[in-house]
Order: structure tokens, then sequence, then C-alpha cells
């Protein structure tokens, strides 16, 4: 078991959000705020070492917390996101979650710690019926591991994680951690979309 100061935290921002119109994602309103800042609101309740990757926009997200973006070209999706949050990690485990999930849980982060063994390189949130990939914690020693992966041109993040000693996390609890925006259609049936 890990206790939480030991993780740090990277939001995800860095996709090109092709279902919403290609609009950078995490800076769409919601009620008045950026998607992203819910998302932040709710990690720093929980710890207080955030990242985001962002690949545009850093000046506006810099306002929020640091910002690393993707080294690898092309936007390989959310692996491009992982693989910069372990490569600048300072913690040697990083969890990361997405832009775009308003309601995560107020003990994500406490969660994900228990579950933490000496043999476990990934864990994986289950909300009780399907994996929900993009919640994640891992450990930094699978970095060589996803440039490899990266390298050949991969970007299946479950492969990935039948790659490594993958276990998951029980969410089945509270479903709703995972719902994320990622059309207009989702943001308005949520609350008032203000772009």
């Amino acid at each position: 078991m890990l206790i939480p100061e030991q993780t740090s935290w990277v939001i995800l921002a860095g996709g090109q959000a092709t279902r919403m119109g290609g609009q950078d994602k995490g800076l769409i309103h919601l009620d008045g705020k950026p998607l992203i800042q819910y998302v932040f609101d709710r990690l720093t309740s929980q710890t207080s070492n955030i990242t985001i990757n962002a690949n545009r926009n850093h000046g506006i997200y810099e306002r929020i917390a640091p910002v690393i973006a993707d080294q690898f070209t092309g936007f390989p999706g959310p692996l491009g996101g992982i693989h910069a949050g372990l490569s600048f990690s300072q913690t040697d485990w990083v969890g990361f979650v997405p832009c775009d999930s308003p309601i995560i849980n107020s003990d994500l982060v406490a969660r994900f710690s228990q579950k933490v063994t000496d043999d476990v390189d990934i864990l994986v949130a289950h909300d009780g019926v399907f994996k929900q990939p993009v919640f994640t914690l891992m450990n930094t020693r699978i970095l060589p591991k996803l440039e490899a992966f990266l390298q050949r041109g991969d970007r299946k993040i479950i492969l990935l994680y039948n790659e490594c000693n993958t276990e998951y996390v029980d969410f089945s609890d509270s479903p709703n951690c995972f719902l994320n925006l990622n059309t207009p259609e989702e943001l308005s049936q949520f609350g008032a979309l203000q772009l």
C-alpha cells in the first residue's frame, strides 16, 4: 500500500477532441467553468502533485497547473500523455485521469494508492462492467516498455496493459465517476453548454 502523497497525478488534455469538433476539450465551459477545472478541483482535495498534459493552449492551462506536452509526435492518443507524465515524474507512481470527467470520486487517489503492491506495474479502474483504461496509476518502471510500444506504432492502451502486470481497482459502487463528456450533445445533456 502506498500513501497518496507518494503519487503524482496528470490530467490528460492533450487529445485532438475530434468528437467535440476539434475544440480543446479541457477548455470547453460547463456552467461557466472549463471542464478541466472540475477535474482539477476534485483532485486538489486529494493530492497536491498535479500536472496537466496538453498540446495546445499551454498559457491557459498553466494558470491551473504546470503543463507538459507529448514527447511523441502525431497525437498518439492518451498514451502520448501517459508517456510524458511518466517521463517527467518525480515520483515512482503516476496517476492519470481525463480532462472531461467532471465528477470523479473524492477518494479516487486513496483507492488507487491502497491497491499498490510491489509486483504491480499498472492499476486500472473498473466500474463493475467495464475497464476504464484512462483512469490509471502506473509505475515509472514501465517507461521503456511504453516507449518501445509507441515506437512500433501501437496505440491501443489496453494492449499495453496486457504486456504489463496489470490489476484492477473496484469502482463498481460509483460508476458515475467515469462519466465523460465527449460531444456537444453530452455536454448539453449534462448541463448548460457555454462555448
